[in-house]
């Protein structure tokens, strides 16, 4: 072993754990970014807007449970709580989409048209924030934060040389 070797052999964590190490940062970066956009838009009014408020604790929780040491159980409790995650993060997404689609009634461009729009359109509008309030994304963003952390249970790690 050289003497730079020897001198960075410390820094050497491994391909698989960087990697792993990246995905959990992003995870928590998204988990971050989430938690201001709820909180900016005031999500906590009913007992259904404060899904997501549990599912970034629960994924904080998995994040912070990826730091560890890995044993098989571990592993399958992140990901389990990962693809809760990821399954309440399409319900949202579905319930942000469905109350845009209900609000085209509303809306003063489509109120007197709403009904003769084909369905396909209605959704379309709804699905692209045309019409209602509710970002189709925002629950997205949740959904992408658990991916990545699922993700990150299947680097594997590498011993250092």
């Amino acid at each position: 072993m050289t003497t730079t070797q020897a001198r960075h052999r410390h820094l050497d964590i491994g391909s698989g754990r960087l990697i792993q190490l990246g995905l959990v940062a992003l995870t928590v970066i998204g988990i971050l970014g989430a938690a201001f956009e709820l909180a900016t838009e005031r999500h906590w009014k009913s007992t259904e807007q404060l899904i997501p408020w549990g599912a970034l604790a629960l994924l904080g929780i998995a994040a912070l449970l990826m730091l560890f040491r890995h044993s098989p159980k571990l592993v399958t409790t992140v990901r389990l709580i990962a693809v809760a995650v990821l399954l309440a993060s399409a319900f949202g997404i579905y319930e942000h989409i469905a109350a845009n689609y209900d609000a085209g009634l509303l809306d003063q461009r489509y109120a007197a048209t709403w009904e003769t729009l084909p369905v396909l359109s209605r959704w379309w509008y709804a699905l692209t924030k045309t019409v209602g309030p509710a970002p189709p994304l925002a629950p997205g963003m949740l959904g992408q934060s658990a991916l990545l952390l699922l993700l990150a249970t299947f680097a594997r790690r590498t011993r250092a040389r």
